[in-house]
């Protein structure tokens, strides 16, 4: 399974949201970065690094070590050996304190049992999913381990044992990339091996799982190196409600796609804190619980997504970083890259970095209600930076987006959002609204949330009651036609517009005529009408009153 590691990137200030002319607070416009040079993500949010939190040890806390016995008093000078042990023998509402270490497993926090889990101060800790592995000898050029018994479930889909999708949008394995969904991983020295499907492709930094004679092949030399393997599916699932888990990393799980995350949060009212989620097969964190709180969190270098929610309302995460993921190269859709949240009420993304993704950067589906994005750096994610599809009631403000190579923001079937005094440089299309033929009252469309009516009254699935003012959209990628894309939405009518009101943006371009148009606006089943100048889009619309063009 391809494992490619990245680097982090270094600092730079972040871009100021320039002011406007009707009166919207903001900071004075900035120079636009030149494409080729864009802003870096700054290392203020995400996890603090593992080791270095310090949270207070209260009395009676349970101690969990690795040279510990699980049948030892659990304190500090007697700790318990496993963090299972530890979750069993704890007092409800009490505190697990791990000391600095790898804890090889996967564990569960059932109902009714919340605890507080956290690492002992400045110590190192680590739930780690792989397993050294020994023992090879040489083979015809590669090497072979006997007596790989490893199973692993290698679905391509969120159902166990369920084919793909016949639709081809609803399929999550790229055919150049068959492998993507199988989570086995190998390591040698920390380096990622890349997984292939038979024998005769294995060679230096690939592998080959037989299950049918159950041999491990590797191309690599293991003779005088560290080699490690996934050996386990899940680090841990919260189901207590008001649990927490802070001061940690998880990293090398071995999670499939029905098991949603190595990390997985069910209960209500659980809390995450300066937790580092690293090198899942698939998925970093899914949250599928009510009233979650993600804060200083990092999901990086996952096989398919950082953050997955579903059915997570009021989830409010701040200070995530997410960056990295999909390096399994699943499909775009119908989910990868950095967070894909769906069918749930009141999210919340604030003051968080979401950088280069192999797929989309954010994406909002199937009836989210309620979304406040704000503060937030976008940058340089392989498709929309952010997308907010079949949804309704958005805040989209005071964000950064920067070198995603799809549309900055699409927003896609959804109705009520505010965009506002956002700074928006080299995208593809700076922002698109399109309305698209999808009905909530259709039953062969998939995208409800079948807690609530059919139809639901919030959910419209209508470019509708979309305001953007004091956005500063600049510069989009080469080819790209227009600024602001409005497709399928507007209908003209004395006054204005139908559904979309603009004003007090300014539109930045590298000369009059890059890209083509200003803004692109058109109508149900009618040809756009391209606005290469301000003014003619104001008399025209009667929009852009306190709009104005930058060229040069």
């Amino acid at each position: 399974m391809p494992r490619r590691r990245h680097h982090m990137r270094g600092i730079v200030m972040l871009a100021c949201v320039p002011a406007v002319a009707f009166g919207l607070a903001g900071c004075r416009s900035h120079d636009d970065q030149p494409q080729g040079d864009q802003p870096r993500a700054s290392n203020s949010t995400g996890a603090a690094p593992v080791g270095s939190t310090a949270y207070p040890v209260p009395p009676g806390a349970v101690f969990v070590a690795p040279g510990g016995d699980d049948q030892a008093a659990a304190t500090r000078q007697a700790p318990l050996r496993t963090l299972g042990a530890a979750v069993a023998k704890a007092p409800v509402g009490g505190t697990i304190v791990l000391r600095g270490g790898t804890y090889h497993e996967s564990v569960k926090v059932p109902e009714g049992r919340h605890v507080t889990i956290q690492s002992a101060p400045h110590e190192v800790v680590w739930l780690d999913g792989s397993s050294p592995v020994t023992g090879w000898r040489s083979e015809n050029g590669a090497w072979v381990r006997d007596g790989w018994t490893t199973r692993l479930d290698a679905s391509p889909t969120y159902t166990k044992g369920a084919e793909p999708s016949d639709d081809p949008a609803f399929q999550f394995v790229s055919p150049d990339h068959p492998m993507a969904a199988h989570p086995d991983q190998l390591w040698v020295d920390g380096a990622p091996q890349t997984q292939v499907g038979s024998r005769a492709e294995v060679r230096k930094g690939k592998f080959y799982v037989d299950e049918a004679t159950q041999r491990l092949y590797m191309g690599s030399v293991p003779r005088g190196h560290d080699v490690r393997a996934s050996t386990l599916g899940k680090a841990l699932t919260l189901r207590a409600d008001n649990s927490t888990l802070r001061g940690i990393g998880v990293r090398r799980y071995a999670t499939s796609l029905p098991e949603l995350g190595s990390v997985r949060i069910t209960g209500q009212g659980d809390t995450l804190e300066n937790v580092t989620v690293t090198d899942s097969a698939t998925t970093g964190l899914s949250v599928t619980g009510p009233n979650a709180r993600i804060r200083r969190v990092t999901t990086s270098g996952n096989g398919m997504l950082g953050v997955h929610g579903n059915y997570a309302d009021d989830l409010r995460m701040e200070s995530v970083r997410t960056e990295h993921n999909n390096l399994e190269h699943f499909q775009y859709a119908p989910v990868s890259g950095g967070m894909k949240i769906t069918r749930s009420r009141r999210v919340a993304l604030i003051d968080s970095v979401v950088a280069d993704n192999l797929g989309k950067g954010v994406w909002l589906d199937e009836s989210v209600y309620d979304i406040t994005i704000t503060g937030d750096q976008i940058l340089r994610n392989a498709d929309h930076g952010i997308s907010l599809e079949l949804s309704a009631k958005a805040v989209v403000a005071r964000n950064v987006f920067t070198g995603n190579a799809g549309d900055g923001l699409s927003i896609t079937n959804t109705s009520d959002v505010r965009i506002e005094k956002n700074t928006m440089s080299g995208n593809g299309r700076t922002i698109e609204l399109v309305q698209d033929s999808r009905t909530p009252g259709d039953p062969r469309v998939p995208g409800r949330d079948p807690r609530n009516a059919v139809p639901d009254p919030a959910m419209t699935w209508r470019i509708q009651k979309i305001t953007i003012r004091g956005n500063r959209l600049s510069r989009p990628r080469p080819a790209t036609p227009c600024l602001l894309c409005v497709r399928g939405v507007v209908r003209r009518k004395p006054g204005g517009t139908m559904g979309v009101s603009t004003d007090g943006n300014v539109y930045v371009r590298s000369d009059p005529s890059t890209p083509r148009s200003l803004i692109s606006w058109s109508g149900p089943g009618g040809p756009a009408t391209e606005f290469q100048k301000l003014d003619q889009f104001r008399s025209l619309t009667g929009q852009e009153a306190h709009g104005k063009v930058e060229d040069g």
